[in-house]
């Protein structure tokens, strides 16, 4: 009596596939088992890759296209050769729809330090963190994480600081020639999204890599006030009320969401972000060589004003509102 086979597959450096019968000699409720061997005699040198084993294996599919089990080792397959086809031009999107060279710069931003914006009824508060790489690097005067663009805009960086220092450029001699021109500061939106626009165009020509850089946007402004903007590597950009780039991202945006309250103060914002920061921080301990904070704020005059906190007043805040416990003099 004939058995009914069992479609079977070998990926080796022969491609072995089952296949019933159509000899009509043989008239059994089950099908006879036939065993094709595909690439046995092929023309090149045989080679253990990938891409040889998925081309055998097309012309298996090819000849016998009724085997279920072959077209989802098939498709497995060319997907794989399709991520390492598709990563390696901006310009190319994949059969999914997805840029892998943005994909990829997006998580380059995911190694890097941590910074966090809040925005509040009477100012934004940045606060970010510094990658310690040696004690032995001389520490430099100017921040790390905080860069002034004009008297009224200030950001945030996570990423590639190289990156970094070429948009704060483009952004700072944008916001000048606005200022040349019309004789007042640029809106911040406006120059958020001439930035932008700018980040997105290296997505979309030949030859160029996206920006590895996420900024968070903190500035006034006479039409909308205080504000806090974020963007990507892909030039989208988007206005948030709370929001952290970098590093455990997801884990700070959780504890804002949880937290943050329409009616905060600056006080309490700043309160708030070094809290976050702590808990999202790969640290045991917060100091002032490990973190940055910024304010931008009107001052009694009503004119903007960007404020980088010193070391000496950031460790008495991170003391006030419980972070760290003061250090205490032992005989």
């Amino acid at each position: 009596m004939c058995k009914e086979p069992t479609d079977t597959f070998v990926f080796s450096s022969a491609l072995f596939v089952s296949l019933p019968s159509s000899s009509s000699s043989r008239h059994c409720s089950g099908f006879s088992q036939r065993w094709y061997e595909v690439n046995s005699h092929s023309r090149r040198p045989k080679q253990n890759r990938l891409g040889d084993k998925a081309s055998a294996f097309f012309t298996a599919l090819a000849c016998f296209p009724f085997h279920s089990e072959a077209r989802f080792l098939l498709k497995r397959s060319q997907g794989i050769n399709m991520s390492r086809r598709y990563d390696s031009r901006t310009t190319i999107f994949s059969p999914e729809g997805r840029l892998y060279q943005v994909e990829y710069a997006m998580e380059a931003i995911g190694n890097a330090g941590s910074a966090i914006g809040i925005l509040s009824k009477d100012g934004v508060v940045l606060v970010g963190e510094k990658k310690v790489t040696s004690k032995l690097l001389q520490t430099s005067s100017s921040t790390e994480k905080m860069y002034k663009i004009d008297d009224h805009v200030a950001c945030a960086v996570a990423g590639i600081m190289s990156d970094a220092n070429i948009l704060i450029n483009t952004a700072r001699v944008q916001a000048q020639r606005y200022t040349y021109a019309y004789q007042e500061p640029m809106p911040v939106e406006q120059l958020v999204q001439s930035l932008c626009d700018t980040k997105q165009g290296y997505t979309q020509f030949g030859g160029l890599r996206p920006f590895g850089v996420s900024f968070l946007f903190a500035g006034w402004d006479k039409n909308f006030g205080f504000q806090l903007y974020m963007s990507d590597p892909s030039g989208n950009y988007g206005g948030w009320k709370a929001g952290a780039i970098g590093a455990n991202n997801q884990a700070a945006q959780s504890i804002l969401k949880q937290d943050y309250k329409d009616d905060i103060s600056r006080e309490e914002a700043v309160q708030l972000a070094l809290k976050v920061l702590s808990k999202t921080m790969d640290s045991t301990s917060l100091t002032s060589e490990k973190i940055e904070l910024a304010e931008v704020f009107l001052s009694p005059s009503g004119k903007v004003k960007y404020e980088v906190c010193s070391p000496e007043a950031l460790n008495k805040l991170l003391v006030k509102f419980g972070v760290t416990q003061p250090a205490t003099d032992t005989a």
